[in-house]
């Protein structure tokens, strides 16, 4: 045990939560993080820098996904679709707390699936709703939870939009490690860990249903929009979502779907071209700040890879796991948990943990459905928790429109509560099931 501490994973990822904890900015938090581990591995301050640098290209695509999805979600909301959705949202929905945040929960679930824009929506549509959810004394902590859950648990679930490409990595990942197993099979164990969290969901409504006070404070409109007329700009725009679902789909490439959206409003007159420099601009607000962070999470996870220490933290667990398959499993979700905590998503985390959970499997005779679970729920556990995932980051951009909203103790640690425990419950039960 005392191995595992001492590991500069373990420790980088302490160093991380406590600097994000008492309010040091995520990226700063990530860079001290990967010196911290870096530097205990016996890499020079220079030579981790380097690898910071040069590992941030890893996330590349991503953030540049994120970059070009918050223009295309600037652009919607510019013709007012976005503005449409929270006003009729508002209507329908004022003083009904429970029956909102399962609305935000279902928004949530299409912006991964049917509508690929992801956490794109969130700065846009959640702002204007803040004023209603004060005056309701709503606990935006339970929205955080909600947003999370929808961004997440689709994804892990069902093989629809981000599902396809989780699923798929899991699958190459464990293929070209020895396990074989197709992308289509996935969600037939993976379904167990959308019931933790689906529980995980109701304890949050009920733990933060208490009336919670928040200050009025005047929020800049976002949206250029001449009214909540619906015409054919805002036909032209539902056509662009369809445009960017097919070209994602069809092309496997987020950023190619989001340019082919915007390129869909500019053709079909929803946008002008003298307005695309103003919501490009628009993008790069909503979505910058999560790219960047995307970007250096990328650097830390490279500096983790190069310092070996995923090799050791695992033998050094598993040199007290002895044959005891619950407990081999038990530590499995630990180190999936601390290591994904530091990387900050669970796409990225699944090649880094892959290599090393498919032999130990393959060893302990664990089956191609427990170890597909296993590495599923692994990957998921600290996306809902790190101060670096997109699952935290997008529902903090929009509640904390106003600055009442504290990214770590208003998003980071409920969600890691609510949805983590229930999800390593779901994956030890799964693995032992499948």
């Amino acid at each position: 045990m005392l191995e595992i501490m001492r590991n500069p994973i373990t420790v980088s990822v302490i160093v991380m939560c406590v600097l994000c904890l008492i309010k040091i900015n995520v990226i700063l938090s990530l860079i001290a993080a990967a010196m911290v581990a870096g530097v205990i591995a016996g890499m020079t301050p220079s030579a981790v820098m380097s690898g910071i640098i040069s590992g941030m290209s890893t996330n590349g695509e991503n953030a540049l996904a994120y970059l070009l999805l918050g223009a295309f979600a600037a652009a919607l909301a510019h013709v007012g679709v976005t503005d449409l959705l929270a006003r009729k949202m508002a209507s329908v929905l004022k003083g009904k707390k429970v029956a909102l945040l399962l609305a935000l929960m279902l928004c949530a679930c299409v912006s991964g699936t049917l509508v690929p824009v992801h956490i794109a929506f969130i700065p846009i549509m959640i702002p204007p709703l803040l004023a209603m959810m004060n005056e309701m004394k709503m606990d935006r902590r339970a929205a955080a939870c909600s947003l999370a859950f929808g961004l997440k648990a689709p994804y892990i679930t069902i093989p629809i939009g981000y599902g396809i490409i989780f699923h798929s990595i899991v699958a190459s990942n464990m293929t070209d490690n020895g396990m074989p197993v197709l992308a289509q099979d996935i969600f037939r164990f993976n379904w167990i860990l959308g019931v933790g969290m689906a529980v995980g969901l109701i304890l949050s409504i009920l733990y933060f249903k208490k009336d919670r006070e928040y200050e009025t404070r005047e929020i800049a409109d976002t949206s250029d929009a001449e009214g909540p007329e619906f015409g054919r700009r805002q036909v032209v725009a539902i056509i662009s979502i369809f445009a960017t679902l097919g070209a994602q789909l069809y092309f496997g490439s987020m950023p190619l779907g989001a340019v082919c959206g915007i390129a869909v409003m500019i053709i079909g007159g929803a946008i002008r071209l003298g307005e695309v420099d103003e919501i490009m601009s628009g993008g790069i607000k909503i979505m910058g700040m999560i790219a960047f962070v995307m970007l250096v999470a990328g650097g830390y996870a490279a500096i983790i890879r190069s310092s070996g220490a995923v090799e050791t933290l695992v033998e050094a667990a598993m040199g007290i796991l002895g044959d005891s398959k619950a407990i081999f499993l038990a530590v499995l979700i630990l180190i999936g948990l601390i290591i994904t905590m530091g990387i900050g998503t669970s796409f990225g985390t699944v090649p880094v943990i892959a290599v090393l959970y498919v032999p130990m499997c393959i060893r302990m005779g664990i089956s191609v459905g427990a170890c597909a679970c296993l590495i599923s729920c692994a990957a998921a556990l600290g996306d809902a928790g790190s101060p670096a995932s997109d699952t935290t980051l997008g529902p903090t951009a929009g509640l904390n429109a106003d600055g009442q909203h504290d990214h770590i103790w208003d998003t980071c640690v409920p969600t890691f509560m609510a949805y983590n425990i229930p999800l390593a419950i779901a994956g030890f039960i799964g693995a032992l099931i499948f």
